[in-house]
């Protein structure tokens, strides 16, 4: 994920949130991987949209999908913050 304002103010704005929340719970959410359904279904949608035929329903899906995984990224590079910093 690319580095921008925006995201260096994201992270700024959730790290005490992070501090309370994944101390316990790092290493899980670093080891966190999406189940292999969801994956499959995840790269069938970016493969669709590649190629231009996503539906307005599946690109709707598939935008969540992404958010999702950006949000992830973020709790994951938070979570290995925190572990560093811990150990």
């Amino acid at each position: 994920m690319a580095t921008t304002s925006e995201s260096l103010a994201f992270d700024r704005g959730i790290r005490p949130v992070m501090e309370i929340v994944l101390p316990e719970k790092a290493d899980a959410i670093i080891g966190f991987r999406t189940d292999p359904e969801l994956q499959a279904r995840i790269e069938e949608l970016a493969r669709k949209s590649t190629e231009g035929e996503l539906t307005e329903d599946e690109r709707a899906e598939y935008a969540g999908y992404v958010r999702a995984n950006k949000f992830v990224a973020i709790l994951k590079r938070q979570a290995e913050r925190i572990s560093n910093s811990h150990s």
